[in-house]
């Protein structure tokens, strides 16, 4: 397979590491758009939450909990932050690799794009 993250996951490509486990992988953003920037990746290779069905609801609730555990680890959970997936070429995706960007440690503006 020929992805990134799936590369990154597996060693192949360096990164920062922030959290793992057996089912995600967290790291920081190479390319960051607030202070704290996370990207949370299931090991397992689903292209987009379009590919996402009922098999992966338990994996969904995990990275949701992931996520607030890097929050308060990164002293942004009581300011508040942004966590987000883009879907296909006009929602931003630019990896078809399902992850999640953990945002914060500034004021995030709205709309985003």
């Amino acid at each position: 397979m020929d992805c990134i993250f799936c590369k990154i996951i597996n060693g192949d490509i360096p990164s920062t590491k922030v959290y793992e486990d057996a089912r995600v992988y967290a790291f920081e953003d190479i390319n960051p758009e607030a202070p704290v920037h996370v990207l949370i990746v299931p090991r397992e290779h689903i292209d987009s939450a379009l590919s996402i069905d009922a098999s992966h609801h338990d994996l969904i609730g995990h990275i949701h909990s992931v996520a607030k555990q890097i929050a308060v680890e990164a002293g942004i959970d009581k300011s508040g932050y942004r966590l987000l997936t883009n879907i296909g070429r006009d929602g931003g995706q630019s990896v078809q690799h399902l992850h999640y960007h953990l945002l914060g440690g500034r004021q995030l503006k709205w709309p985003p794009g």
